[in-house]
This record gives C-alpha cells, sequence and structure tokens, in this order.
C-alpha cells in the first residue's frame, strides 16, 4: 500500500490523481501509411463478433483488478477504428459501463479517417455512445496526401469534418507539419486554412521519420528528399505556438492545442502518470494495484492476440515498473504539458526530489520555471525537452 504523507493522511491512489481510462486498440487499416510506426495491419476479412467477444473478455478480466473504480476516459484508437462497426463500438462502451462506474464527464473518443466510407459509420458511433472524434486529416494539401500515403482528398476531410462538426459536441484533428517540400509559408496558410474551421481541438506533429516504416527506408536508401532543415522545422514550432494562441487554441502539450476545457482527458490521464486498461494487440498499459506500479503489454499480432483474449488472458507481459523508471516516466510525461510536474508528488509518490543544482541551471538558461511547487519547461525549453529531461533524470 502507498506509504501515508507526511501529514499522516494516506496518499491518494495514483488513479485519483492522474485519472482511469481503457484504451482499445483496432489493428485494422485499408492501407498502411509510409510514415506510420504504429501496429496496424491490412486484411482481406474481420470477423467482428469475434473481435468483440475478445475485447469484452478482456474488459471483465481487468475489472475483476480495478473494482470501485472510476472510469473517465474511453479511446477507441489503431489502426483505424472508424472502420468498425458502430454495434461492436456500443458494446464495448456498454460492458465498460457495466464493470465501472462511469464519471459524470466521461470521455469516449474514437479516432477516424475521412474518406466516405468511414464518415457513414459516424451517425452510428454517436448513438453507440462516442462524444468526441479525433479525425486523422494530416495535410490540407491532396498532393503531399498522396505523399503520406493517405486515402482521402482535401474535399473529402472538408465533408468529414462538416458531418463530424455537425454530430459531436467535441471534434479533433490531426495536421502533419515539416513535410517534404513543405515552406514556412506554405505551412501558415495551410494552418490557417484549418483554424477558419474553428476546432476546438488540433493535434499538430511535426513527421518525424521512424524506422521500421516505409519512409524510414526511404530515408536511409537516400530516397526520401525535400525534408526541412533543423531550423525551418523550428521556425514551424514556433509560428504554430503563435497561430493556435492567436486563435484561442494554445498548446497544453507539446503536439496538441485546445480551447480551454477542451483538452482530451484521455491523454492527460497518460501525461499525467495515471493508471489505464490497454487491450488489443499492440496495446500498453499502466496499472497501480496495491502500491505495486505495473506495466503490462500484448501480443503485436492481430491474430495470436484474438486468440489469447478469446482463451482468457490477453496480455503478453505483466512486470512490475521500478522506481527509478517510474520517476523518469513521470518526468518524461510530465514535462511535455503545460502544467508540467507536480514536486510534491514527485516527493510524496516517488520519494523522489530533484536535484537542486541542475533546477537552478536549467532556468538560468531559461528552459525551465518553478512556482507553486510545479517545474515547467518554458516556451524556449518546449523544443529540447530531451535535454532537459537527461538533466533532471535520476543517474
Amino acid at each position: 500500500m502507498p506509504s501515508p504523507s507526511s501529514c499522516g493522511a494516506p496518499l491518494l491512489e495514483t488513479w485519483q490523481i492522474g485519472g482511469f481510462g481503457l484504451y482499445v486498440h483496432w489493428p485494422f487499416c485499408q492501407s498502411k501509411c509510409p510514415y506510420c510506426d504504429f501496429n496496424s495491419h491490412v486484411v482481406a476479412s474481420i470477423d467482428h463478433d469475434a473481435w468483440l467477444n475478445a475485447y469484452v473478455a478482456e474488459i471483465d478480466r481487468y475489472a475483476a483488478e480495478t473494482p470501485d473504480r472510476v472510469l473517465s476516459s474511453i479511446y477507441f484508437g489503431g489502426g483505424t477504428p472508424s472502420l468498425m462497426e458502430p454495434a461492436t463500438v456500443a458494446a464495448i462502451i456498454a460492458r465498460a459501463a457495466e464493470r465501472w462506474t462511469f464519471a459524470n464527464d466521461i470521455e469516449i473518443t474514437l479516432e477516424a479517417n475521412p474518406g466516405s466510407i468511414e464518415a457513414r459509420n459516424f451517425a452510428g458511433y454517436k448513438a453507440a455512445g462516442v462524444n468526441r472524434i479525433s479525425i486523422g486529416i494530416q495535410a490540407l494539401n491532396d498532393t503531399d496526401l498522396k505523399r503520406l500515403g493517405r486515402l482521402h482528398s482535401v474535399s473529402e476531410a472538408k465533408q468529414a469534418l462538416t458531418l463530424a462538426k455537425s454530430l459531436f459536441d467535441r471534434v479533433s484533428f490531426d495536421l502533419i507539419y515539416a513535410r517534404q517540400d513543405q515552406s514556412l509559408v506554405a505551412w501558415q496558410t495551410e494552418l490557417e486554412g484549418a483554424l477558419s474551421f474553428a476546432p476546438d481541438h488540433l493535434s499538430l506533429y511535426q513527421l518525424t521519420i521512424e524506422p521500421g516504416t516505409a519512409f524510414g527506408a526511404r530515408f536511409e536508401a537516400g530516397k526520401l528528399r525535400g525534408l526541412p532543415e533543423e531550423d525551418l522545422a523550428t521556425d514551424m514550432f514556433f509560428l504554430t505556438q503563435d497561430l493556435c494562441n492567436a486563435a484561442g487554441l494554445p498548446a497544453y502539450e507539446v503536439s496538441n492545442h485546445a480551447r480551454p476545457g477542451q483538452e482530451s482527458q484521455h491523454n492527460l490521464i497518460y501525461w499525467r502518470s495515471g493508471d489505464w486498461v490497454g487491450i488489443g494487440p499492440g496495446a500498453h498499459g499502466r496499472m497501480t494495484l496495491g502500491g505495486t506500479r505495473l506495466a503490462t503489454e500484448t501480443a503485436l499480432a492481430p491474430a495470436r492476440w484474438l486468440s489469447s483474449a478469446t482463451g482468457g488472458h490477453g496480455e503478453h507481459q505483466r512486470s512490475i515498473i521500478p522506481r527509478d523508471e517510474q520517476v523518469t516516466e513521470f518526468l518524461l510525461m510530465g514535462l511535455r504539458t503545460v502544467e508540467g510536474i507536480d514536486l510534491k508528488r514527485l516527493q510524496d509518490h516517488y520519494e523522489t526530489a530533484l536535484n537542486a543544482n541542475k533546477i537552478n541551471e536549467l532556468h538560468d538558461l531559461g528552459l525551465i520555471s518553478v512556482a507553486d511547487q510545479r517545474l515547467q519547461a518554458t516556451d524556449r525549453g518546449r523544443p529540447v525537452l530531451n535535454g532537459i529531461l537527461r538533466e533532471l533524470a535520476p543517474d
């Protein structure tokens, strides 16, 4: 059990501070995007009933370990969850409601592609209980959409966004910048166009070339030309902050912008080191049981996970997270957010205090600020978070 705080009162459990969520991974896509390193697969057919049975079996299993918890978020990620049948989504949400108490303001998000096939399901997802949708638009330029391997057009993206805004109170969409041959002016025009839709949430990611992807192979072979130099990518990052701030969507995390009150509650669970159950192929979870912080992993291969989950145990691995790794993860995730990290929680829950000399050095460089027991990366420090983490993490 957690040790008592200095005042003698028991500490709140991790999930009571950071939140408790359910992540459902749907691994299937119509095609594999060349930049994507997520666990996604293209298949000829899907047995939706079998997948539903596996998901609800895993919910039952985890719920037996986490009774009396309040579920604050459900997130359907992928893959392309907008290829799921609305009835499957409805049944998963219903089973979660049977097994846990839902928060009054529970957030239920489903990731969607903006193609016409997926958009036809939007109304069904709302009826199923989804109250927030996140659309993977990625670019508002048809040439770049093709380069990114996306199957939709800009016209389809705008139509899907308009439809989503007519159905859901909360709509987010994603864009990728620092793309091949993209200029600063071109990104400004594109982002201004995105902001003209008056979104309440935007996820704006710099293109990264990941090993094991098609882009990664092309890059290694010297065939991925036109990527921006580091200085240009940095200029794009700061331009993004300026335009979003002016539009009333300040960053609350390095790559995420929202109107106040519209932040993704599910992602905040990750960044605040809360607890979440992860089900589906390749899903990761974090659970604190009896004061012990656990990491869970599932098999990457869809068929293997489906067989395991149907057989009563969809986990591939469960391990205790050592204290030093918990601290590093707490710092890594918290520093990404504008709210920063709670130094009192760091002391109370992890019995760790940061090196005062390191804090002073980083503060003098203008990379961090400290006030009211919170340590935050500054605007200047946010682009160099990895360096800040290396300085602050325990040896």
